[in-house]
């Protein structure tokens, strides 16, 4: 029984021993791999900001629009950039 034990617990401490060393090697990897991530822009992100920016411009111009049909005027859209 004791033997059974003594097994049991010596591989269950290899695995965590095993473990522990192997997340303390991956630990510099995975911090440098977050901070290249927090600093570059997928290109999915700048797709995004892209967009924002053409919606809003379109907006302003919307907006310069409406306020030159009421002043009866040309649209000044240097406002929008």
């Amino acid at each position: 029984m004791r033997l059974v034990a003594a097994a049991l617990l010596a591989f269950s401490l290899t695995g965590c021993v095993a473990r522990t060393a192997l997340d303390i090697v991956t630990l510099p990897v995975k911090v440098v791999g977050s901070g290249v991530d927090a600093v570059t822009t997928s290109q999915s992100e700048a797709d995004q900001n892209r967009g924002r920016k053409i919606r809003k411009r379109e907006e302003c111009e919307g907006r310069e629009m409406r306020r030159a049909e009421k002043q009866d005027r040309e649209p000044d859209y240097s406002r929008c950039d």
